[in-house]
């Protein structure tokens, strides 16, 4: 299964970013993956879901993460997080601290990809 893909909903295109059931390896393959793609796509034209169902995390896994997304910062609209509570609170606080975003948590898919989709929602997420 590609943990990286793009999917659509409501007719609108999301990156997904599947973590479920990673490890702290495994995430940081995962994110290599999400740099190369995010950044090769044009400035604020993205929506991402990355959810975190089950996911291990340690701190070289939590940090791949926040410089990733520092770095996909220029190339991300809107951003949406699942199962964030998988997260250690100080690693989703020093996520969005290092990358000057804001990562909305949702319990459900569906949930982040209506709020992503939403064209009243407010739009930016940097």
């Amino acid at each position: 299964m590609e943990r990286v893909r793009f999917i659509t909903h409501r007719g609108k295109r999301v990156l997904f970013i599947d973590h479920t059931g990673s490890t702290p390896q495994e995430m940081q393959r995962t994110m290599d993956e999400v740099e190369r793609i995010v950044t090769s796509e044009p400035p604020d034209s993205l929506l991402t879901l990355s959810d975190f169902t089950g996911a291990q995390f340690d701190r070289q896994a939590a940090d791949r993460m926040k410089v990733v997304a520092a770095k996909d910062r220029p190339h991300v609209r809107r951003a949406a997080v699942v199962s964030a509570e998988n997260i250690p609170d100080v690693y989703f606080r020093n996520l969005e601290s290092f990358s000057a975003r804001r990562f909305p948590k949702f319990k459900t898919r569906e949930e982040a990809l209506d709020w992503l989709t939403n064209e009243d929602t407010e739009a930016a997420v940097s």
